[in-house]
């Protein structure tokens, strides 16, 4: 076993207290590859912010979990070369059996997320207990999940959403154990994370999207004050990329997500810890498709997935500095 403190990584919990008092959400950002984590790590750093790094189920079989041990460690290193030892976390994002978080903890993980909210409300707090009792046995903090988001990322899926019961979220958190709560109040999975009968359009044919159901915030708020609560499925999905995707050859038809007033409004709440993946899928995926298309001849993989991960780092700095509000709070 691999404890995370041998790495150099943090658990989320002291982080978690000071986004709380500071109002401001630590990022959440998922990486597969060496291109992503070196856009993550340059952006936070650059910035000045704490990290969770997130891996799903789906990435740690893509990278390897011993690769992704050593990813870690490495990404520690990194940001104390580019100059400043910010706070990382290395979390799993939405596991979903007891063996999955107990083989993340072994290797490294400092933080997990075990996801029952597709079980029966007894059935998620019994699995999630059992999670809790063991990763706390290590120092790991766990995030549990309540109500189901819409969309479709990596291996999680649903074709509707279920909003958060707010009268559970009391007796969920005394009866697990968890230290924050996944909630959903209108976020969804995915570039197409609703469908356009959903939204409204703008003069110039933009997507609106319902907005955030902030009073289920608000009252999960008053039913446990002080803890912490992450949000799923919040990228923005910028149309100027998506633009660019679908100029180079890309068919992403009404692709929408959550407008970026709105996750600025969550993250100044209990809303510490805000995931964005598919934001920088769209980045990547648009600066590849832009140069392949300028330079057809290229087959160099650095000199395309360099291009891509300048537009993540460009991104991701973004997103620290104008939407999370975590720039200089590392």
């Amino acid at each position: 076993m691999t404890h995370y403190k041998e790495l150099g990584l943090v658990n989320s919990r002291e982080l978690f207290q000071k986004a709380m008092k500071g109002g401001y959400a630590i990022p959440a950002f998922n990486f597969n590859n060496l291109e992503q984590l070196q856009a993550i790590i340059g952006a936070c750093v650059e910035t000045k912010s704490p990290v969770i790094l997130q891996v799903s189920s789906g990435a740690r079989k893509y990278a390897n979990q011993s690769l992704l041990k050593h990813l870690a460690h490495g990404a520690v290193d990194y940001a104390k070369e580019l100059g400043y030892a910010i706070p990382i976390v290395l979390h799993l994002d939405h596991g979903d059996t007891f063996e999955l978080c107990k083989s993340c903890i072994e290797f490294g993980f400092s933080s997990v997320m075990i996801d029952g909210s597709h079980h029966s409300y007894e059935n998620n707090v019994a699995l999630t207990k059992q999670v809790v009792a063991y990763a706390h046995e290590h120092d790991v903090t766990v995030e549990g999940e309540l109500g189901v988001l819409a969309g479709i990322e990596d291996e999680v899926s649903s074709e509707v959403s279920h909003y958060t019961k707010p009268e559970e979220v009391e007796d969920f958190v005394k009866k697990t154990g968890v230290d924050s709560l996944a909630i959903s109040i209108g976020t969804s999975h995915g570039a197409n994370k609703f469908k356009p009968d959903q939204c409204t359009r703008s003069e110039d044919g933009v997507l609106i999207p319902p907005p955030l159901r902030f009073d289920i915030l608000t009252e999960v708020e008053k039913r446990i004050p002080g803890f912490p609560i992450v949000l799923h499925g919040a990228s923005s999905v910028p149309i100027e990329l998506v633009k660019i995707i679908n100029a180079n050859g890309g068919k992403l038809k009404d692709a929408v997500g959550i407008p970026e007033e709105q996750l600025r409004m969550a993250s100044a709440s209990a809303v510490c810890k805000i995931n964005i993946d598919s934001d920088g899928r769209l980045a990547m995926t648009a600066a590849i498709r832009k140069t392949l298309t300028d330079n057809p001849g290229e087959f160099d993989p650095r000199k395309y997935l360099a291009p891509a991960r300048d537009q993540l780092k460009a991104l991701y700095s973004h997103k620290i500095i104008n939407v999370l509000g975590s720039a200089d709070k590392a």
